[in-house]
């Protein structure tokens, strides 16, 4: 079914999105770090691409489940409305 492959292909868009921010988030901690250490690991870089690339990506991941969400919670309101055979 076409709602299927959709909720297929959502669930594995947020997926990778959510390892994108779990990279960006690890990223951030190295560089954070490396900077105490005197050491330049990318914060510099990180900051520049803090707008125009990781908080699209948290405000995706952060649609993408409510969307999610709200599709399976149709999705279980519809079938139980549903008559049984």
């Amino acid at each position: 079914m076409v709602k299927d492959k959709l909720m297929n292909w959502l669930n594995l868009a947020l997926v990778v999105d959510v390892f994108f921010v779990l990279f960006s988030f690890a990223w951030l901690t190295v560089a954070v770090l490396g900077r105490s250490a005197g050491v330049s690991l990318g914060l510099d870089l990180w900051y520049r691409l803090w707008e125009p690339v990781f908080t699209p990506a948290i405000g995706i991941l952060m649609a993408g489940a409510l969307i999610s969400g709200l599709l399976s919670w149709l999705s279980q309101k519809l079938a139980a409305r549903e008559p049984k055979l």
